[in-house]
């Protein structure tokens, strides 16, 4: 008794007609009705299993840089508001000057500048207070030639002008005194975050070139490990987008593995670092020199964006590979 036809058939004519239409009682002219389809390219293999890694690590690289420059910006900018608006008139002592006189003299005329909302002197417990941590506590400030200080905040929507205004009414009316708006320090930290946010973007850029060659890589050796398959479905006439629409379908449930694993690990980063020091009574979270590094919803936001956008590149990746690959088997 003879073997049935399908005992010496290879696994790809299997698996090939498993792909195909097939019509049950054709002879009768009945319409077809396809099998159940199986993956052109498998799943269980190193570019379903490596690749989940490689884009995990990918997302997670990018979110944490984006979740970085984010908190950087944040915090810059609150930085950058504070200290434009807040600004100090220092009044030096020496050659006899009355330095309660000056200092009440500066006050009013602060106050007499438009854009200025309030000024208040330091008095001479306050100015100690500020030197403690130099000059130990119990300091006497009369027995030292310290500058006293005048806070000065000013309006929310004040411009250069006011600033402008009040150092030439100070430099008139109490020359002994000299304004301090910040300007420096707001420059620089203003410098500061533009750096940073242009680092990210060129992490952001190595992140996404390594993922798009990973993927290239990856989507020729499934091509390769399926070359069979693909061949005899490209010349009995199954158009390329079929082919290349089974690769993208499979590489955009890789991206997006991928992609949810490590878009997920970078949000539970910052999460438990703005979390975790509150749990445990260790003050703020996550804090740095310039504060608490905290995360946004506009934070989390792009985190998931760019988990996606991982995906949908991966996937895009796949299908012009497959069509590259398609021509040179043609």
């Amino acid at each position: 008794m003879s073997e049935p036809a399908s005992a010496s058939r290879p696994a790809w004519w299997t698996r090939l007609t498993a792909l195909l239409p097939v019509g049950r009682g054709a002879e009768a002219g009945e319409g077809r009705r396809p099998r159940s389809r199986h993956a052109i390219v498998p799943s269980a293999t190193v570019t379903g299993g490596a690749l989940v890694a490689v884009v995990a690590i990918m997302t997670f690289l990018a979110g944490i840089t984006i979740g970085s420059v984010a908190a950087v910006r944040s915090v810059a900018s609150e930085w950058t508001t504070d200290i434009a608006r807040e600004t100090t008139i220092q009044v030096k002592p020496g050659g006899g000057l009355d330095v309660e006189a000056a200092l009440a003299k500066a006050v009013s005329v602060a106050r007499a500048t438009p854009g200025i909302v309030e000024a208040r002197a330091l008095d001479a417990g306050e100015t100690a207070r500020l030197l403690e941590p130099w000059l130990g506590t119990g300091l006497d400030v009369s027995s030292l030639p310290v500058p006293r200080l005048v806070v000065v905040k000013l309006a929310p929507d004040a411009g250069p002008q006011a600033a402008d205004a009040l150092r030439a009414a100070l430099a008139e009316q109490v020359p002994s005194a000299s304004f301090d708006d910040h300007r420096q320090w707001t420059q620089r930290l203003s410098s500061t975050a533009r750096a940073v946010v242009t680092i990210g973007l060129a992490v952001l850029g190595l992140v996404g070139i390594a993922t798009v060659l990973c993927v290239v890589f990856a989507t020729r050796a499934a091509v390769d490990a399926a070359r069979s398959i693909v061949e005899v479905l490209h010349f009995v006439g199954a158009r390329d987008s079929f082919i290349a629409a089974e690769f993208q379908h499979h590489f955009l449930a890789v991206g997006l593995k991928g992609g949810a694993l490590g878009g997920g690990a970078a949000m539970a980063v910052f999460f438990l670092a703005s979390t975790v020091p509150h749990w445990i009574g260790a003050g703020t979270p996550a804090d740095t020199l310039l504060g608490a590094m905290t995360l946004d919803l506009r934070g989390y936001g792009g985190i998931l964006g760019a988990a996606v956008l991982v995906a949908l590149v991966t996937a895009v990746t796949s299908r012009i590979t497959v069509y590259r690959t398609l021509r040179g088997i043609g």
